[in-house]
């Protein structure tokens, strides 16, 4: 009996080794990610889930070319620039730091290497039924049936894995004029007129709430 409890608890030990041994497989073939990653950890956290508290939103597990496509976005000020982008220009002397060549290819690699995060639900009153209705309409052309993203679709982002409060931020923010605007903001510009669609806010909550059944 004790020779088969020891047997059980050297498996237990080894089958832990081997899940911490490849969850952090991503950080030793990517050093340098991890180094810089360490400035993105203050606001997106260690994990990359986010924080609401101060706007930084999940990003753990993305597309490396998303993540790749934004960080060029906000370091040649096709994003962050607008004074009522707050959460924006935080981000955009965060992306100009990463200026020696391959700074962020690594970085990206890093994050989207990392276990995704499934953001809790913080928004209340939507109504997802309806949603689905309006996500089929004017979102899944570009984001796709499961809102993972489209690289070809102007860099669609994936939206599944997402904050509902960042994503209600961004639909404002196109809304307003806040994002999209910029010349060398192509995708953003795009998506303008789709959002000028959401007409009110329950029609944003609702197709926000559906858009987080996608995540589950």
């Amino acid at each position: 009996m004790t020779l088969n409890r020891n047997r059980a608890a050297i498996t237990a030990l080894l089958a832990v080794a081997c899940i911490v041994a490849g969850g952090s497989a991503w950080a030793d073939e990517n050093p340098r990610g991890e180094d810089l990653f360490r400035l993105c950890s203050v606001c997106h956290g260690e994990d990359a889930g986010g924080q609401q508290a101060i706007g930084a939103p999940a990003i753990a597990g993305m597309p490396q070319w998303y993540l790749e496509a934004q960080l060029k976005q906000f370091r040649d000020g096709n994003r962050g620039t607008h004074f009522d982008d707050l959460m924006g220009m935080r981000m955009r002397p965060m992306a100009r730091s990463l200026m020696s060549e391959g700074d962020v290819e690594a970085v990206a690699a890093y994050v989207a290497a990392m276990p995704p995060v499934n953001p809790a639900t913080t928004l209340t009153g939507g109504d997802a039924d309806a949603g689905k209705v309006t996500y089929t309409t004017i979102c899944t052309t570009c984001h796709g049936p499961e809102a993972a993203g489209n690289k070809d679709m102007m860099g669609a982002a994936p939206l599944n894995r997402s904050s509902d409060w960042y994503i209600y931020r961004q639909v404002w923010n196109f809304k307003n004029g806040v994002r999209g605007a910029r010349p060398g903001d192509q995708g953003g510009a795009l998506m303008r007129p789709m959002m000028l669609q959401l007409t009110d806010e329950q029609a944003i909550k609702n197709v926000i709430a559906y858009i987080m059944t996608l995540g589950e």
